[in-house]
């Protein structure tokens, strides 16, 4: 009879090993491309979201997991906010103002763009990763 004994710990190590494979993999800038592009569509789509005149999933591949869970949340007290005023969903009337982008790290960008509606002009904070080769927003706040 033969016993053949397994460490616990090689066992881990190769589970941690193919956990770390198959993650999102962090990109470099030089290997981006620019990001003021993807700032203003996303900025115009998360507003027309939260309007209701949009669908969220339009952006699901541009956004992480805890970005889509958090503007899931927006959306629907939004929904249910215009639900009790008896007000249809619209396409807001805007225009994109003025994008600030810094690059606290390679591959990690931070800006702030500003919406300009009829009566109130809005910011709105995005925090870009560079992962697998694309830009991903990893933080998104409509103020």
């Amino acid at each position: 009879m033969r016993i053949v004994r397994h460490s616990p710990t090689s066992v881990a190590d190769t589970d941690l090993e193919s956990d770390e494979f198959f993650a999102h993999q962090p990109s470099s800038r030089a290997a981006l491309p620019g990001p003021r592009p993807l700032l203003e569509n996303l900025t115009r789509c998360v507003i027309e979201i939260l309007a209701g005149a949009r669908d969220l999933e339009q952006i699901s591949r541009w956004v992480t997991d805890d970005v889509y869970r958090h503007l899931l949340k927006r959306v629907v007290l939004s929904a249910r906010a215009r639900q009790v005023k008896g007000r249809a969903p619209a396409r807001p009337a805007f225009s994109i103002g003025s994008i600030s982008i810094f690059e606290p790290r390679d591959g990690v960008i931070e800006s702030v763009v500003i919406v300009l509606g009829r009566a109130r002009a809005r910011a709105v904070a995005i925090r870009l990763e560079g992962l697998d080769s694309r830009w991903r927003a990893t933080a998104i706040n409509v103020l």
